[in-house]
């Protein structure tokens, strides 16, 4: 099959997962191409685009760019000035005109209006163009897909979900995947084809019906771990020994033609909630067909050494307790799921208050999110039982400000989804992803 052109300098199966960077002189890009119709289909193993007109979409010539880039992203649609942005990034102004010219040139930032200033003619400000660029974020469950497709701002622009096996073997997940993405970038498409001949119609401006086809920076994917987010290679995922030391990340680069990233999904869904404004420190404890934990600290992910932090589920708590999917017995995701399983929602969030308590003791975090599915069928129930554990540890050892507080993280259902489609987009704005 024919992957999706990529003009780019850098391969997107590289060991640093994939995540194409500027280099210092000012010459890397990302680029793919399509066929005159944009067309991305989902014939024999994968996604498939015609090489054709490829253009250079994102071209990252230093971290200046990226700096510039996330300002525009920040400033929203009122825009900001080359002043401004002068002086946010300690750039001087011939700098910036370099920089935000250049960015104009790739449509990837547009003229805003003028602003009044203190003196002299009005300044023109510069906005960033969303739809420059897109990125798709994969969540494979172990009986779910749910793929969405972002805009650079991460506005969801398409969603889709349908059922999926973890279990069913690599070239059938893969397949699926693959399917779901050209379906997702097809559906855009066709949506867009039939708004510009409705605008000619009645007389208005055709759009361009492949645009985000040619504009689809990649494709982030989060599953359950553990995993090597660095080179994309899944290990022992719990419950499923048969992935182990699988190239996940390659075998789809492989197959769409652009670059792919992969990660845990309980990192994927920090590395969201991170950028969406949680800053601080804090766990993302997830509750779903698993059990985990993302965790940030500082304001940035922490996978640690080997990308293997976050196995939240796999602390044992009870020591001869029952088995458990990873080998081990008495997990706390053994444990948590039992009781969720004979109905006992009460003893599931007391389980799961009490490794939220391990990790507020161990790291001295500012707060504790809650999310999945099981915690969205039951948030009060989830949220109260965290709350109380961690209230009668605060109270038995004094700590000054009481209890860390707890809540349900926002993003619902597509949060993870969300955050595998940052995966790909945060490098482009000088974000750690």
């Amino acid at each position: 099959m024919d992957p999706l052109s990529q003009h780019c300098c850098q391969s997107a199966s590289r060991g640093d997962n994939g995540v194409v960077n500027g280099d210092a002189d000012g010459d890397a890009g990302v680029g793919v191409g399509v066929d005159g119709g944009g067309d991305v289909s989902a014939g024999g193993r994968g996604a498939r685009a015609v090489s054709g007109a490829g253009v250079n979409l994102l071209g990252l010539r230093s971290h200046n760019t990226a700096l510039v880039l996330d300002l525009l992203r920040g400033a929203g649609a009122g825009g900001i000035s080359r002043l401004e942005l002068a002086e946010r990034t300690g750039l001087t102004p011939q700098a910036v005109s370099k920089i935000t010219g250049r960015l104009r040139e790739e449509g990837l930032a547009a003229e805003a209006g003028r602003r009044a200033s203190t003196g002299g003619k009005p300044r023109t400000v510069l906005r960033l163009v969303p739809e420059a660029g897109h990125a798709i974020g994969v969540h494979l469950d172990r009986d779910e897909l749910r793929a969405v497709l972002v805009d650079l701002r991460g506005t969801v622009v398409a969603e889709r979900r349908t059922e999926l096996d973890l279990g069913a073997g690599a070239d059938a997940v893969l397949t699926s995947v693959a399917a779901e993405v050209a379906a997702l970038v097809t559906e855009v498409v066709t949506e867009a084809a039939e708004a510009a001949e409705a605008a000619v119609l009645t007389g208005g401006a055709p759009g361009g019906g492949d645009a985000v086809a040619r504009t689809l920076l990649g494709v982030g994917v989060a599953l359950p771990g553990p995993l090597d987010h660095a080179h994309g290679v899944l290990h022992r995922v719990t419950g499923y020994p048969e992935w182990d030391g699988f190239p996940l990340r390659d075998a789809l680069a492989a197959r769409l033609g652009v670059p792919v990233v992969v990660d845990k999904d309980t990192n994927a869904a920090a590395l969201g909630l991170a950028l969406g404004g949680a800053g601080g420190s804090f766990a993302y404890l997830h509750v779903g067909t698993g059990l985990g934990a993302g965790l940030v600290i500082g304001g940035g992910v922490h996978r640690g050494a080997r990308t293997g932090a976050g196995e939240f589920g796999h602390q044992v708590i009870q020591l001869d307790g029952p088995p458990c999917g990873c080998g081990d017995r008495g997990c706390l995701e053994a444990l948590c799921l039992t009781a969720v399983a004979r109905g006992d929602l009460a003893e599931a969030a007391r389980v799961l208050g009490a490794g939220a308590a391990n990790l507020v003791g161990l790291l001295d975090i500012d707060r504790v999110l809650l999310g999945g599915r099981t915690v969205a069928g039951a948030a009060g129930a989830f949220v109260s039982g965290v709350a109380t554990v961690l209230a009668a540890r605060a109270r038995r050892e004094g700590v000054a400000g009481g209890a860390v507080p707890v809540a349900v993280a926002p993003g619902g259902a597509r949060a993870i989804a969300e955050g595998a489609a940052q995966l790909v987009l945060a490098p482009v704005f000088g974000r750690a992803g």
